[in-house]
């Protein structure tokens, strides 16, 4: 599966659309406000270049936009200084429906005008599409750095998950780190990580100007071992791909050999790559809980699902199964996950470039 082709969220506006189906995404990105507000104190070049890394295509890329703008606006008021120009960039994979986000650029230029604090600001929005995972800028060009519920997608599923032993594949009946997972298959999940983020690391701290930072707000994990809301959610659609296994509506090779590109790191893990760079100040790191109550019953709860793991499925398994499996999620959810105070974890990480000697 060749992840940089098939990973984008549920494209246009439909009702299992990931534009109609982000409310929790947008909490989680109003929970990192405070920080953006911290950044962007020492942040007033007379020209900014900002760039907003895993946009998707729903109105949140545009809600990122807007807090920075606000940001910005009212900090140069209250300071009586003219507003940087400002080019903003959206930046995804190729997958990602640019043509949904760009057709909702009107309604945000109305939205600025009416914005007090942001009207006054120049800017001037641009799409890139391309992986994160790599350079994406010219050197020292990028001021600052966001991105919400991105880098817990890593590059790939990791290598060797689809390697067997004495004829039984390595993570069998599994599509993710699951109970009776190996610590093998944890481990080649872990390396997978730090090899990603190191990647990622290294490539933004080529791209930021001198004292430039970043906000990165993505899926972590509180417990020390595997047990995590993620891993709840992902053992649940293993055990309904399974039945679908018995049932002969999948075959069984099909799901031995499909393995999530995620991973939600602890924040020691997390922590551990960024100071083994010594590139970045870290200035805050913090697991957040946000809380899904935005998501009320079965069908929602599946429609969230599908906006987000659908075309990942979609691509491995073809169209033929993702109608019924996400209707066996919605009645699983029904019974179970709705019934339950469902928390997601949030690593909500704060990163100056350290000067170079």
């Amino acid at each position: 599966m060749e992840v940089k082709k098939l990973l984008h969220m549920a494209g246009g506006i439909g009702e299992s659309s990931y534009a109609s189906n982000s409310k929790f995404q947008e909490k989680s990105i109003l929970a990192i406000r405070p920080l953006l507000e911290e950044v962007h104190k020492s942040l007033l070049p007379k020209k900014m270049v900002v760039a907003d890394l895993g946009c998707s295509s729903g109105p949140n890329a545009f809600l990122v936009l807007t807090e920075v703008m606000k940001i910005i606006g009212k900090q140069c008021q209250q300071l009586g200084v003219q507003p940087p120009e400002m080019q903003l960039f959206l930046s995804d994979l190729p997958g990602n429906d640019f043509n949904t986000l760009f057709r909702l650029l009107d309604d945000f230029e109305e939205c600025m005008k009416a914005e007090k604090d942001a009207s006054s600001v120049l800017h001037f929005v641009a799409g890139l599409p391309g992986s994160f995972y790599g350079r994406l800028f010219p050197s020292q060009s990028v001021h600052f750095f966001h991105s919400s519920n991105s880098l817990h997608w890593i590059s790939q599923a990791p290598e060797g998950l689809d390697s067997k032993t004495e004829h039984v594949p390595l993570n069998r009946g599994n599509i993710y780190i699951g109970k009776t997972s190996s610590s093998h298959v944890v481990n080649l999940y872990q390396d997978q990580f730090k090899r990603d983020f190191t990647l990622f690391l290294n490539s933004r701290f080529n791209e930021l100007v001198p004292g430039g930072q970043m906000v990165l707000a993505f899926l972590g994990r509180k417990e020390k071992d595997q047990n995590g809301p993620l891993n709840s959610v992902m053992e649940a659609i293993s055990k309904l791909l399974n039945s679908m296994v018995l049932e002969g509506l999948v075959e069984e090779e099909k799901l031995d050999s499909f393995n999530m590109p995620l991973y939600a790191p602890s924040m020691e893990e997390a922590e551990a790559v960024i100071n083994a760079q010594g590139l970045y100040e870290i200035v805050h790191i913090k697991m957040t809980e946000v809380n899904m109550d935005t998501i009320q019953g079965g069908e929602n709860v599946a429609m969230s699902m599908q906006s987000v793991f659908g075309p990942v499925i979609l691509g491995h398994f073809g169209a033929g199964i993702v109608d019924e499996l996400f209707s066996r999620i919605s009645k699983f959810a029904a019974e179970h996950l709705v019934k339950e105070e469902s928390k997601v974890h949030f690593l909500a990480v704060c990163l100056k470039k350290k000067e170079q000697m």
